[in-house]
């Protein structure tokens, strides 16, 4: 029964509440000393992927890879990701933070969007570090849609996934999608509604420059919360009826069971945006390889509480797991 039903987290008592746990680190933290360097991939249908690396140690004795996965409307600078990039190389492990398409500056070449299901560009990802490199041990850490991704690929591989892959952890991660999105449309998480509107809004008013008639802007008007636009854009161009037909594709939760190896998946009581379904007790209770852990705080992606060396309780969980 790999349920962990104790954790070792609390939050600080200058950060009392979700919110601040939620944007305190995203917002106020500061994390130096990674230095990506960009590679730029060509994807199967003639787009691209780029790739932020920070590598670490001497390339011929260097054989673990950490490959960072981000959120909604995130990216490889965003600080969780230099945070936990940071606390890989710290141990001699290389890491590979990915920008799912659109998200590395620059508008991708296709009418495509990424989304929670779009594990075809993670194993992309993968074939490639697995052409080109040498690493012996992979790890894959998700945050929020970059953890339903990586667990939804994990489930799709089963007995067929690559044994260089050997773990993975995922934080703040919306297993059950049917159950977290409508939770962005309540008033408490009114300000990150707005944020993930505003940065939405902004990419189809760019991507519709390229495609005028698969990205009408005159439909923006209908647009006022994350399943309108799931409704309206995402779902028509990749084949989704809906959203709710969205949700029920690409949710992690009905991926789980067919997971092959030891799965970490933190999601804390306090968060806004997760609903108690996404975190997948009763599943993980007759599972071997699927841990859940719910720390009662932390926030969203947060889990501020540094130590001497900078280190978020996150990154600090992410290495003890793996190790």
């Amino acid at each position: 029964m790999p349920i962990i039903q104790s954790s070792s987290y609390k939050a600080p008592a200058w950060l009392p509440n979700r919110h601040w746990q939620t944007i305190y680190p995203n917002v106020f933290r500061t994390v130096k000393g990674v230095n990506y360097q960009r590679e730029r991939i060509q994807t199967p249908d003639d787009d691209f992927l780029d790739l932020d690396w920070s590598k670490t140690g001497d390339k011929h004795t260097t054989r673990s890879l950490v490959i960072l996965s981000h959120g909604l409307e995130g990216a490889a600078n965003r600080t969780y990701m230099l945070g936990m990039a940071k606390a890989f190389n710290a141990q001699g492990w290389d890491a590979l933070a990915w920008n799912l398409r659109g998200c590395s500056g620059e508008p991708n070449r296709t009418v495509k969007l990424y989304h929670h299901g779009i594990t075809e560009d993670l194993d992309t990802v993968l074939k490639h570090v697995f052409a080109r490199y040498s690493y012996e041990k992979i790890v894959l850490v998700g945050f929020s849609l970059g953890g339903n991704l990586n667990l939804k690929y994990l489930g799709e591989q089963g007995k067929n996934l690559d044994s260089r892959i050997v773990k993975s952890v995922s934080f703040s991660t919306p297993c059950d999608l049917g159950s977290s999105a409508p939770l962005l449309e309540n008033r408490n998480n009114w300000i990150y509604q707005q944020h993930f509107k505003k940065k939405l809004v902004q990419k189809i008013k760019t991507k519709s420059k390229l495609f005028p008639k698969e990205l009408p802007l005159e439909l923006l008007k209908k647009v006022d919360s994350l399943l309108d636009f799931i409704d309206i854009y995402l779902a028509p161009i990749h084949n989704f009826k809906n959203a709710e037909d969205y949700f029920n594709q690409v949710s992690a939760c009905f991926f789980l069971d067919k997971i092959q190896i030891p799965s970490l998946i933190v999601n804390a009581v306090n968060d806004s945006f997760l609903s108690p379904e996404c975190s997948p007790i009763a599943q993980a209770q007759n599972h071997p390889y699927v841990f859940v852990e719910n720390p009662t705080t932390g926030g969203h992606c947060g889990f501020p509480m540094a130590d001497k060396q900078g280190l978020y309780w996150s990154e600090k969980r992410a290495l003890e797991f793996v190790s």
